[in-house]
């Protein structure tokens, strides 16, 4: 089975062709071509997504990269198109369904919806899928969610909790652009919070010791617009204590699922997960307590095709009729 996926939920446009062999949780996936657009450059001098450029670009992008696709390989004969239908921005989102559409209609094949968190989490089973024991406990980090996760299964899956107002990577942003950093933020902290303490300054972790698995990072974000009207702008220590704090409350409830449910695995990823810190963390963590430990690989974090292709393989997605109006 050849698969040909279509990502574009929020700023970058993604590609891939991909070949399945097998079924379930041993599917082997065989990665025939890829390619990745971003538009980082174009959303920098706004501090963020503009979603009518993001179409724009994607629009402009998507017949290009699919000639790219189909110069990448000798034979481009894909079974099935996969495209993301949501969560997302919409008017992203359906510069995507409608040129998978159009292509699935000229091609006569079938057309598969795919979510977009579950290509995040799938993306785990393009590498590590002999790691990955069941029950196992999946922190779903971007910019735009931060969820956990119960998986009993492949496709027997619970939620326990998630944000309650921003999600981590929208924090990491927002607190970026306070300390003059440029536009994506997450790296950016990242990469002063190597030269910073992080124990300099004590900032909150919301809803670190509550009973449930929700979290917050409204609080810790305006805790850091206090500290910095109010004392000297050190950029490494403002940005190593946030992403302690923030890494502290992720670190501390995952742990606690792992705990309750006995769980096996723990799984990272989304963009956030892309961070070598968090990573370090949660590495510790799992050879800590004797677990499974699975993040994706760097290219595979951020929003890319390949995942798309992995969870219309693996997930439970649905077929789209060519004339249909899709409840974004």
């Amino acid at each position: 089975m050849k698969i040909l996926a279509i990502e574009t939920s929020c700023d970058e446009t993604a590609l891939a062709l991909v070949e399945t062999k097998g079924e379930g949780e041993k599917t082997q996936f065989k990665i025939l071509a890829e390619v990745i657009a971003s538009q980082i450059k174009i959303h920098r001098p706004f501090g963020g997504v503009v979603p009518h450029l993001a179409k724009r670009e994607h629009e402009k992008n998507l017949p290009v990269m699919l000639e790219e696709i189909k110069s990448q390989v000798k034979d481009f004969s894909p079974d099935q198109i996969a495209v993301t239908v949501g969560p997302g921005l919409e008017p992203a989102l359906w510069a995507g369904v409608n040129f998978a559409q159009e292509l699935a209609e000229k091609m006569n094949l079938p057309l598969i919806g795919v979510n977009h968190l579950e290509g995040h989490v799938f993306s785990n089973w393009l590498e590590n899928s002999k790691q990955i024991k069941f029950p196992a406990i999946v922190l779903v980090i971007s910019g735009g969610h931060t969820i956990l996760l119960l998986m009993e299964g492949i496709n027997k899956w619970k939620k326990l909790g998630e944000t309650r107002d921003d999600a981590v990577g929208e924090a990491f942003d927002k607190v970026a652009r306070m300390l003059d950093l440029p536009y994506p933020g997450g790296p950016e902290i990242e990469k002063m919070a190597h030269e910073g303490n992080p124990k300099a300054i004590k900032f909150p972790r919301p809803m670190i010791y509550d009973k449930n698995y929700d979290f917050s990072f409204s609080g810790l974000k305006t805790s850091v617009l206090y500290h910095l009207r109010d004392n000297k702008k050190d950029v490494a220590d403002v940005s190593a204590s946030f992403q302690e704090a923030a890494f502290d409350v992720l670190a501390k409830k995952t742990l606690k699922a792992v705990e309750e449910f006995n769980a096996k695995s723990i799984l990272l990823c989304g963009g956030v997960a892309a961070n070598k810190t968090l990573q370090n963390r949660f590495a510790k963590i799992a050879e800590e307590e004797g677990l499974n430990f699975s993040v994706p690989q760097l290219k595979y974090n951020t929003d890319n095709g390949v995942m798309i292709a992995v969870a219309a393989h693996l997930g439970k997605n649905f077929p789209i009729i060519a004339d249909s109006s899709l409840n974004l």
